[in-house]
């Protein structure tokens, strides 16, 4: 059996070549860069659903190392505006959000697959080229050598150019101008640690923002908003970079662990999959990082590949599997792009009547709570919902409510993702960390166990897990009585069935599989 290829071997592209090994499957993870970057915050959020995957995968130290949060507070200069928390449907003992450096998160993740028995990672592998064909796909990488995969999940990050150029795929959209000075110090400041600080317009940086996350460590990321053409080297030598600091903190030591600017980028791949070969993370989609919605859909990303792929090569499934990564995880990065841009035009608007409204606005909160709602510093990442997906078995009877509020976990509803919560069959298991070894079926006040496990085992190959739920679960699930509910590998809902038979339970299995009319054609 041809191995399946990952390129890159950052977060998402780690995650990917762990669920592959974990379904077992030997995976071959090429990598450009010849050592592991060691400095530098960068991704920093991770959310609680991409905690969930790590945790399943054995990484629960980045959840167990990371400094949780659960507040966000939002200021207009001096004055407070808004600040909210995290909630959750269901009893997930995993925190809403963790920050912890990514070079940390890199490390835990790589120390896993190196140990997995299955995961052949090379550096110093860069590929700069691909040939597909009716049985695998050829990789070329530019120290000469090749490789050959059945399929490929490319996660090579924003400088994948020549993989994208070699599938024929577009990667359109716009850089901003104003750029980011971010800041990594070590400082001790009391009170600060659990919370996240957004500041429109403060005194020490007028007409800009800037942003504050806590890290573990007594660390903090400081983001600024600076001015186009901003120097770092002759803020630095002048003594501007620490005044900037002492602004923020005052008069407490401190220490500079690393500094860099950015100039953000929104872009979406105009298709994320291109005959066997998925395109994940920021080698597909690239957002604002306002909202912490990039590696938090990276991760999704490959956990969607990851389970489709196996599927197909282990028989399980139809090749036409495929084609549903791209009507759902374009459809994510799509959502993501419009939340991010919307936040964008609040922070940096382009014209003078856009610098005016937001202005407005912010002074309309800074007079009334009420109106703080309207004041956009960031929507947190969140798991999208396959609603409108050809996997997806709809159900009039539980439409999706739409957008939850924000910090809320969406109504469980077919697409959405299912509530975690213990599972009454087996002690001291939760409900995602048993969904992710298959496909899943729930039972609301049933008897009749065996005739659905058959008619779902009839239906597939794959393994199927059937479970009564318990009073928590179903309360988080709001099911009635004599519901049938079907669980993805990836956690999402295929198909809540009132009343079901074991026949249509069958064919919602066969419908989240890609058979038949709910699948669409390859691209």
């Amino acid at each position: 059996m041809d191995p399946v290829a990952v390129i890159g071997a950052g977060p998402v592209g780690l995650t990917a070549a762990l669920l592959l090994a974990r379904w077992d499957l030997p995976v071959v993870l090429l990598e450009r860069r010849t050592v592991r970057d060691t400095t530098g915050s960068r991704s920093i959020c991770q959310q609680r659903d991409v905690l969930d995957v790590w945790a399943f995968l054995g990484a629960g130290a980045v959840a167990a190392e990371g400094l949780t949060w659960t507040t966000a507070r939002t200021f207009y200069r001096d004055r407070e505006l808004s600040r909210w928390s995290f909630t959750a449907r269901g009893a997930s003992p995993l925190p809403p959000f963790v920050n912890l450096s990514q070079a940390r998160t890199e490390e835990i993740l790589g120390a896993l697959a190196e140990a997995s028995g299955r995961v052949d990672l090379r550096r110093g592998h860069e590929v700069d080229g691909l040939r597909q064909d009716d049985g695998g796909v050829t990789l070329h990488c530019a120290n000469g050598e090749t490789v050959r995969a059945s399929h490929v999940i490319a996660c090579a990050g924003a400088h994948a150019g020549a993989v994208r150029g070699a599938l024929g795929v577009r990667f359109d959209g716009r850089a901003f101008g104003d750029e980011f000075l971010i800041c990594d110090i070590r400082a001790r400041l009391p009170g600060w640690e659990s919370e996240r600080r957004f500041y429109f317009d403060p005194e020490w940086n007028p007409g800009r923002q800037v942003l504050i996350h806590p890290c573990p460590d007594s660390t903090y990321r400081v983001d600024w908003q600076v001015p186009p053409g901003f120097d770092l080297a002759a803020e630095e030598a002048g003594g501007g970079l620490d005044r900037r600091i002492r602004q923020i903190i005052g008069a407490v030591p401190y220490e500079l662990v690393w500094r860099s600017v950015y100039r953000f980028q929104s872009r979406l791949a105009d298709r994320m999959r291109v005959g066997r070969v998925l395109l994940a993370g920021d080698c597909a989609h690239l957002v604002a990082p306002f909202g912490a919605r990039g590696l938090n859909s990276g991760v999704p990303d490959a956990e969607n590949a990851a389970w489709k792929i196996a599927f197909v090569v282990r028989g399980w499934a139809p090749e036409e599997l495929l084609a549903s990564y791209h009507d759902e995880r374009h459809a994510a990065a799509a959502e993501n792009l419009a939340v991010t841009g919307a936040t964008m035009s609040f922070l940096v608007p382009r014209t003078e009547a856009g610098r005016r409204a937001r202005r407005e606005t912010l002074e309309r909160a800074a007079r009334d709570p009420a109106a703080a709602a309207a004041v956009d510093s960031g929507r947190f990442a969140e798991p999208y919902w396959y609603v409108d997906s050809p996997l997806t078995t709809p159900e009039p009877s539980r439409p999706f409510p739409g957008r939850p509020p924000k910090g809320q976990d969406a109504v469980p509803a077919p697409g959405v993702i299912v509530p975690d919560g213990p599972v009454r069959e087996q002690a001291g298991l939760r409900l995602r960390e048993v969904v992710r070894n298959g496909l899943t079926v729930l039972l609301a006040d049933r008897e009749d166990h065996g005739a659905f496990a058959r008619a779902a085992r009839a239906a597939t190959g794959a393994p199927v897990t059937v479970l009564g739920l318990g009073p928590e679960l179903a309360g988080a699930l709001r099911a009635e009585p004599g519901d049938v509910w079907l669980v993805r590998p990836d956690a999402h809902i295929a198909a809540a069935l009132p009343a079901a038979t074991p026949g249509r339970l069958a064919a919602a299995v066969r419908r989240a599989l890609g058979y038949g009319r709910g699948a669409r054609r390859a691209r």
